[in-house]
């Protein structure tokens, strides 16, 4: 019997001292705040040349952090943005393309292993406050991939039944959208119904994501910010309404910039700043035909949904203290489907056996500028056209038809027309002396050309491209679809 006893008493002590290490374990992992911005575009913000308003809070993160000047969204549009982001893989490897409507059956399909499952599965605190536009069914939504809580529009705040410019109801607005929901968890709790109900959302979503922060301090987190703003129709609290030089739009960013304030000082009061990678992103660039209530692309050509820079190239700042050296600038290519695999090396996590896109950025992260750890951007767009392809400065734009902004923009929050546009023949781009995409020098560089298209023929071999009739590749997923 004294045996018996012993045995178990030395079980028990094994059993808390591995638990309490396990626990420590958890106790060392960073934090981790992701903010998601809506058609921003890369001028946008001070340090990247913004004008007509002040982001101090963001600012005052790039001197203490790193900006990046060649970041790229997954794809240049909401839906298939956000899921590039999560799942670490171009969008139309897992059947995303565009962006999901409200009545939509299909969603981000629960065998794909998301940034949040990953944060989870190690005993992170996981929370989405905000857009999320991954689908409406209840099947598709936070909860039910990785994330303990959610409030926000379960896609764009402009999918409702109301005129964007006055917010008055419309009889018939094209789409018959229904009342635009606001969810909380899985379940609808009310309904954003005027222009008065748009102005509240970046607080309310700033005022959650400081919540979980004062409730979650003690142990590690993955906080999610995909703000509704600023996308049509903008709205703007009291606080910021009338408060810059360029109008509505710059109202809107300049209490996004708050936003980034509030959060970053909910770190500091808890005392978790310094354990914590805070990133500030956008999901693609400006919707340029809404005029003076749309973004800037910096100077880079085109806009939101196109395949040209000013679509896809967007703002990156991340602040780590202690770990990313501050004040500094990264040249080097990356996009938004790296930050999984990154979270994970740093974190230990684990990633399924799904293939992803995404490369471990760390070595770039940490200031080691020579490092190359993602060499290729593809920029696919459409249900699953390939148009085009960047492999270190070279860009190969190839055949295809998009919707120029080159045209009249509106104002106001009226829209202007976009023109058809085709592509009609390969086009070289040295995108270090050329990022504005102006002088097509496809002719003086065939070796570059012969050298971009072996990448091109790899990925239409492993995703496909509708441009020239390859539906899918070999590596194609199916996006989530309600089973009946």
């Amino acid at each position: 019997m004294g045996k018996y006893i012993t045995l178990i008493l030395v079980s028990t002590v094994l059993f808390v001292g591995c638990d309490r290490k396990k626990q420590e374990q958890i106790a060392e992992k960073p934090n981790v705040v992701v903010i998601f911005i809506d058609d921003e575009g890369y001028g946008d913000v001070g340090s990247y040349g913004a004008t007509g308003f002040e982001t101090p809070n963001l600012d005052q993160m790039a001197s203490k952090g790193m900006r990046f000047t060649n970041f790229y969204a997954a794809q240049p549009v909401c839906s298939a943005s956000r899921a590039g982001l999560l799942t670490g893989c171009y969008p139309n490897r897992i059947g995303f393309s565009g962006a999901l409507f409200p009545n939509d059956s299909i969603g981000l399909n629960t065998k794909e292993y998301t940034m949040a499952e990953m944060f989870k599965d190690q005993g992170y605190a996981t929370a989405c406050f905000g857009k999320w536009h991954l689908g409406r069914p209840k099947e598709f939504l936070p909860l039910q991939h990785g994330f303990d809580e959610y409030v926000g529009l379960p896609y764009s705040n402009d999918m409702w039944p109301n005129s964007n410019v006055t917010g008055d109801r419309l009889d018939h607005n094209g789409w018959n959208f229904p009342e635009l929901p606001l969810i909380v968890g899985n379940e609808v709790t009310g309904f954003i119904t005027s222009l008065e109900g748009q102005d509240k959302l970046t607080t309310l979503y700033t005022e959650k994501a400081v919540d979980f922060i004062n409730r979650n301090a003690a142990k590690p987190f993955f906080l999610y910010v995909p703000h509704s703003m600023g996308h049509i129709p903008l709205g703007v609290s009291k606080k910021f309404k009338g408060k810059s030089e360029q109008g509505l739009y710059g109202d809107v960013m300049m209490e996004i910039d708050w936003s980034v304030g509030e959060i970053s000082k909910a770190l500091e009061k808890n005392n978790v700043a310094d354990n914590t990678i805070f990133i500030f992103t956008t999901d693609n660039g400006p919707w340029l035909n809404y005029g003076n209530q749309a973004g800037s692309s910096g100077g880079l050509r085109e806009g939101k949904s196109t395949s040209w820079e000013g679509g896809q190239r967007v703002p990156f700042i991340i602040r780590w203290p202690g770990k990313v050296p501050e004040g500094t600038v990264c040249n080097q290519l990356a996009c938004a489907v790296d930050l999984l695999p990154t979270f994970a090396s740093i974190t230990n996590g684990s990633l399924s056996a799904n293939k992803i896109d995404g490369v471990d950025i760390t070595s770039l992260w940490k200031g080691d500028f020579e490092a190359t750890p993602r060499e290729t951007i593809l920029y696919y767009y459409g249900k699953n056209n390939l148009n085009g392809v960047r492999k270190g400065n070279w860009k190969l734009v190839l055949p295809h038809t998009y919707g120029s902004y080159n045209a009249k923009p509106g104002n106001d929050g009226h829209g202007g027309k976009r023109i058809t546009t085709i592509v009609e023949k390969p086009e070289l781009y040295n995108m270090m002396r050329d990022p504005g995409e102006r002088f097509n020098v496809i002719g003086a560089y065939p070796e570059k050309v012969q050298e971009l298209m072996e990448v091109v023929g790899q990925s239409r071999a492993e995703l496909g491209d509708l441009n020239v009739g390859i539906e899918k590749g070999s590596g194609n997923r199916e996006i989530g679809k309600i089973m009946k």
